[in-house]
């Protein structure tokens, strides 16, 4: 059996299943890209719940995995050259499990690196503007009286969303014919914006020609669906 003791964030979160691929994550746009990726691969798995509500990304255990206190966090049993292999920061997860997968990442060079190149602009652009739009039309930041901040983020995720509406165009996926990480990178955000923030009105999301339909596409995948609530809340 695999031993991950040496890892302390498996003394708070104990694993049942060592041999399998850890994942310590959420269900918020950036966990999800983790579970639906695994969904998808078919790579077995144990899913852990960090309770923000507890902050449990807080605490000594869990940092000692991510010292930035975020999810998705991972731990690999099975890494390369046959040794647990630690990982966090979700571009950086969805990269190493298609390459250890071999699926949702194109083999040939170009294509593949054109593939990266749709990753970064999500975890760069799409993940954190989108995540201010929240602030500041949901949460905390809607009671601040100049709405100048909202007004700023929301033309820039405006912005946003008609790149990946252009890039759409005559295409199924990013990729084209090709579900990749690139589409996994952005439902999560994409979902989260027209419903849990509210914001489908305030940045003209149906006024867009491709992205809608994009999203009820990714969004009819039952591994999609499934890992969309992964991983369930603790009882």
């Amino acid at each position: 059996m695999t031993d991950l003791s040496a890892f302390p964030i498996t003394k708070r979160w104990p694993p049942k299943q060592p041999d399998r691929l850890q994942l310590y994550s959420l269900t918020t746009p950036n966990g999800v890209k983790i579970s639906i990726a695994l969904e998808e691969m078919e790579l077995p798995y144990e899913a852990h719940y960090v309770d923000f509500g507890k902050d449990d990304q807080k605490t000594t255990e869990f940092r000692s995995l991510n010292p930035y206190a975020k999810i998705p966090a991972i731990i690999d049993p099975n890494g390369p050259g046959g040794k647990p292999l630690p990982l966090f920061e979700s571009g950086a997860i969805l990269l190493y499990l298609a390459e250890k997968s071999g699926k949702l990442l194109p083999s040939d060079p170009a294509h593949r690196y054109e593939t990266i190149q749709w990753l970064f602009f999500q975890t760069s652009g799409v993940g954190p503007i989108f995540g201010q739009v929240g602030y500041f039309h949901k949460f905390a930041g809607r009671e601040i009286e100049d709405k100048r901040p909202l007004e700023r983020y929301r033309d820039e995720t405006k912005r946003l969303l008609k790149v990946v509406d252009d890039r759409l165009e005559g295409r199924e996926w990013i990729m084209g014919g090709e579900f990749t990480i690139a589409d996994i990178a952005m439902i999560g955000p994409v979902r989260n914006l027209v419903g849990y923030y509210g914001a489908r009105d305030l940045v003209e999301f149906d006024k867009l020609a491709n992205v809608p339909a994009w999203l009820d596409r990714a969004l009819a995948r039952p591994a999609v669906q499934r890992g969309l609530t992964i991983p369930a809340k603790s009882s």
